[in-house]
Order: C-alpha cells, then structure tokens, then sequence
C-alpha cells in the first residue's frame, strides 16, 4: 500500500540534530543504493557526523551512493541565496559527488532515493539553518512507483549534469496508502506544473492556503489576483517580505515584467497574506531565516515540494509531489495558519511599511 510522512518545520521549532535523526532514520535500511539531489549541503559536526556516519555505514553493506549538488548561479542572491557546499568535505565521504552548473538554470532540487523503493523530498535543503530557522515542509513517501520516478529524474541529470535537459518524466499518478500521489519535475513540465496549480487554486471552494517564498508565476498570479477581486473565497497565505520586496524592485525596474504588479499587489493587498520578516541576504549573512516552506492547499489535494510558485522555479529543476488526501491537506492548512500567525501582513510598494523591516521577536519566532 505504500506510505507518506510528512514532517513541518518552523522557525526554532526543532533542533539540527532531530533533523539529522530524521535523515539518518531514512538512510539506515539501505541495501543497494541511495540517489540525493541536493541544492545545498552543509553539516557541520555534530550534526553532520549523524548523517555522515549512515553514509559510512551504507558504504560498508554495499550500498552504491551518488550525490547531485548545485554550483555557481546568475541569479540574484536575493531571491536565491547562492549554496554553499564544501566540495573538499564532500569528497571525505564515501560517495560519488558531481556537481550540476546552476547556469542559467539551478539544480534546486532537496531529494533522496533509496533503493528505488522510498523518497525524502521537499523543501528543506540539509543545511543547519534549513533545519532549524526556516519553515519548511519534508516529505517521507515509501512507494516503488513514486521512487522509481525520481530514480528517473536523477538519472537525466546524472550524465549530463544538465538542467535544461531534465524534468521530462510523466507526471502520472500513483496510489499510495490511499492516496493519489503525482511526482512532477521541471523544467520538462514547469508550465504545465504551474498551470495545474493555479487550476486547483481556481477550482477550490472550501478553502486555499500558500506558503511560497515568492509569487510571481503568471498563471497563479493572475488566478489569486483574479479571485482577490471576486472576494467571497477563504484565501490566505504567507510570503518571505524581504524577497518579495525584492521582486517588486526588480519589477519596477523591468518594463517587461512590470505588468505584474498590480496583480501581486492586489493579492497581498485584498488577501489575508502575511511576510516573515527574515534576515535579508548579504554576502556575510550569519542568519538564513526565510520563510522557505513552498506548500500549496486548494480543498484536498496539496502540492509539497521544492518550487517557488515562480517564473524561475518553473526553469530551474526542481520536484513537487501532488497528493490528494483530505486529512493531510488539512494538517497542511492548519501548517500554514500556523506560520501565517506569527508574522505581521504583508505590504506592498504602495502601504507606508516597509515590508523588510524587521523586530527581533518576529525573526526569533
């Protein structure tokens, strides 16, 4: 029948090690192989031992371990934070580690395949930080249909090492302990995964909840935007502020894409969205406190997974699962009811706040 976990992470909600626990728990019963795909990796000890060790050990049943990580981006680091893996710690551990060019294109996937029966996927990259400051939401799915189809995806990136050239696996559903489950993956069928959500969001009545760092996909967009006009539907979200500011910058500066304001500033205007307050990014950033979950609920169905709702994330490689389960769906609304709560509205150019500015009690919640 198969099986899905999910596990939600919030701001100073759990410790690095918990989450390092959690990985190695994951890990432990491997006999063949392990597939990660993994934007960022940073562990350092102690954490990074509890992981390191399972690898270690996995080495010495046999087990055949790769490692996919991105390198480089000319995206702005405001909006993406560059990664930060140490290729020389990586190569202290018994794996097989190749790293993607995230030019123009990121490799932003946070997944594990092991032994194509089992997948930990998400938002959480394996950072301190991703584990332990941000919102994010892990997937834990026990299915060989599921697993085999990120299995595929790893292995259009594996020799290649080429981004534009994956995400064309078939997003064909699975039954999974009574739940339909859809893997998609972009860039293949980014449009289409954004066109799927804004059409979930659009054929909802009962409620819909968001979580995304950034909105800027025109076919969500214009959805929210559209149904923020109606009125009438329970809608409600929350975005990181000082990457959403960033994006309303970017977007007064470009007349190609300045026709979207309106439509994010009606959203974040007439909908009841909140903005973390988060640390904006420097190049000597100490704190990588984003508001990172990327979850969408429309009724019964959610989307979990690695993309931003964003133009980008529909470029970039990234995974989604779509899992149609009432009860799961509203333990994810309750989620973010949850993170919404703790931080103040979101604002847009035209309100007098600044949407970066920050208290220390809303960025140590």
């Amino acid at each position: 029948m198969g099986s899905i976990e999910v596990i939600t992470l919030t701001d100073g909600g759990q410790s690095a090690e918990d989450i390092a626990r959690r990985v190695a728990d994951f890990l432990r019963p491997a006999r063949s192989s392990l597939e990660l795909a993994l934007y960022d990796i940073r562990l350092p000890d102690p954490t990074g031992s509890i992981v390191a060790e399972q690898l270690r050990e996995a080495e010495g049943r046999g087990v055949t371990t790769r490692l996919l990580y991105n390198v480089d981006t000319a995206r702005p680091s405001e909006l993406h934070p560059p990664p930060r893996t140490r290729p020389e710690i990586l190569a202290e551990l018994p794996i097989d580690a190749r790293p993607v060019p995230g030019v123009p294109d990121l490799m932003h996937h946070k997944y594990a395949v092991r032994d194509g029966e089992a997948v930990w996927t998400g938002s959480a990259n394996w950072t301190v930080d991703s584990w332990t400051r941000q919102e994010n939401v892990v997937a834990i799915v026990s299915d060989p249909g599921i697993a085999a189809r990120f299995r595929l995806n790893f292995d259009e990136l594996w020799p290649y090492r080429d981004v534009g050239r994956s995400g064309k696996v078939a997003p064909e559903p699975v039954e999974v302990g009574g739940a339909r489950v859809t893997a998609w993956f972009t860039p293949g069928h980014g449009e289409h995964l954004s066109q799927r959500i804004a059409t979930a969001v659009g054929a909802a009545r009962r409620r819909v909840r968001i979580a995304s760092p950034v909105i800027t996909s025109g076919p969500i967009l214009g959805t929210l935007a559209e149904l923020a006009d109606k009125g009438g539907r329970d809608i409600a979200g929350v975005v990181d502020g000082p990457q959403t500011a960033t994006v309303f910058q970017q977007w007064r500066d470009n007349a190609h894409t300045a026709w979207k304001i309106p439509l994010l500033a009606a959203l974040l205007g007439k909908l009841p969205f909140s903005a973390k307050p988060s640390t904006p990014w420097t190049p000597e950033l100490e704190v990588h406190d984003f508001m990172h979950a990327k979850v969408t609920i429309a009724d019964d169905v959610a989307f979990v997974g690695s993309f931003n709702l964003s133009r980008s994330g529909e470029q970039n490689a990234e995974s989604v699962l779509e899992i149609h389960d009432p009860s799961l769906a509203e333990r994810l609304a309750s989620f973010v009811d949850e993170v919404r709560g703790r931080y103040p509205a979101a604002q847009t150019p035209a309100q007098s706040r600044d949407i970066t500015s920050s208290t220390p009690s809303a960025t140590s919640a």
